[in-house]
């Protein structure tokens, strides 16, 4: 038996004598609530996340934060003891760094404490386990992330596997609403890693990590027209609600499938009432795209908009999330996770996806940053939000050797 596969069955087994304990943890975390815009609810969650770090001897950093939830730094410094692979890089660890400081001995961790659900969700949709999953708000997105992160830690001393370099989990408090108070503090430690893993769910039920992930943005088009009574002089008014629909028709056309665009009207709202020729009409626009270098493209569209009908169109245009683009990098991390899951016995697939996440920022700085680390599940965001009960073990032990290999 090979050095490298001895250390991760040792590591699978301490994971899954830890089974009970992450399940325990995780209702606890669960019945926790920590809504993105409740700072007091998310910073109650984070108190409780820092005291189970500080029971691990982490050094634990709160950065405290005047509108949203705190955010968390913990660091653990590199371990003793045996390592789970002779060869560190396995086609990984060329830094892809575009203006970066070097930064060498870090690995990052990132997650997020807040989730979607308003304080009060707990008791309509309680935490519970039945048909081998632990269900509940949160459970998946992404609270078993962070669940397995200790987990992987306790496993990683159990079996006497260290640490190669400095690991720093950063948890923030505002991922789910763009991630605004968080950015700064993500990017400032991803130009220190040398890799940035992040716990978010997996991809379905083979529970696939994301080696790319679409860009997301947002645009609101604003047109104002002229009233007018809609019966008796209808030439008179401009119709914003017209303009806006022809706008975004105009919108429809920079969709660019082959390109990974897309761009939607999500929320629309116009007019005042049935007689009235409507004055005012916006457009909540969604966007998302696969690559850096089509960020200025979709400006230019989004700004080209002119009026057809005389109305006055207004465009703003609010912050873009990057997207993780599959590099060489990502692709040589992705193939050390899979082949610590071959050692298993297991396979590993990988996956693209639309939704963005905090790995966004660090793929743009170049840094290799693989996601979906986090717990195998279903239904994020939703009554039926759960993840899989046996799939915790091996998804903390793939963790851990990633930690212990890196």
């Amino acid at each position: 038996m090979t050095t490298e596969k001895a250390a991760m069955r040792d590591l699978l087994r301490e994971a899954r004598a830890r089974e009970v304990a992450m399940v325990r943890s995780l209702g606890r975390f669960v019945r926790c609530e920590s809504p993105s815009y409740d700072k007091a609810a998310v910073d109650r969650f984070g108190a409780l996340v820092a005291r189970e770090w500080r029971r691990r001897g982490a050094e634990v950093k709160v950065l405290r934060q005047r509108l949203r939830g705190d955010h968390l730094r913990v660091e653990m410094a590199a371990g003793t003891g045996r390592g789970v692979v002779k060869d560190h890089g396995r086609g990984f660890g060329r830094r892809e760094r575009r203006g970066a400081d070097h930064g060498g001995g870090q690995i990052l961790v990132l997650g997020h404490l807040d989730t979607v659900y308003p304080v009060g969700a707990i008791a309509k949709m309680p935490f519970r386990v039945a048909c081998g999953k632990a269900w509940g708000p949160g459970t998946f997105d992404m609270k078993g992330g962070l669940v397995l992160a200790l987990a992987a830690v306790d496993s990683l001393r159990a079996a006497g596997v260290r640490t190669q370099k400095r690991v720093v989990f950063l948890w923030t408090s505002d991922e789910e609403i763009g991630s605004e108070t968080s950015r700064r503090a993500i990017e400032s430690e991803a130009r220190r890693s040398d890799a940035v893993l992040v716990l978010e769910p997996s991809l379905g039920r083979e529970g696939r990590l994301k080696t790319q992930r679409k860009g997301v943005g947002g645009a609101e088009v604003i047109v104002t027209g002229r009233a007018a009574h809609a019966g008796i002089e209808p030439e008179k008014g401009v119709n914003a609600v017209h303009e806006l629909a022809l706008q975004i028709a105009r919108l429809m056309k920079m969709n660019d499938r082959a390109r990974g665009i897309t761009v939607q009207a999500t929320v629309v709202e116009g007019g005042t009432t049935t007689n009235v020729v409507p004055e005012r009409a916006r457009a909540a626009v969604d966007i998302r795209f696969s690559k850096v270098a089509d960020v200025a493209r979709i400006e230019r569209g989004l700004r080209g908009l002119r009026p057809i009908l005389g109305a006055r169109v207004e465009v703003l245009v609010g912050g873009l999330r990057p997207p993780l683009e599959r590099t060489a990098g990502v692709r040589g991390l992705f193939r050390v996770a899979q082949g610590l899951m071959g050692e298993l016995g297991l396979s590993l697939g990988e996956a693209a996806t639309g939704g963005g996440s905090d790995g966004n920022f660090t793929g743009a700085l170049g840094v290799p940053t693989l996601d979906g680390l986090g717990a195998v599940g279903d239904r994020a965001h939703s009554s039926r939000e759960h993840v899989v009960v046996r799939e915790l073990a091996v998804r903390a032990a793939l963790l851990a050797g990633l930690l212990g290999s890196l």
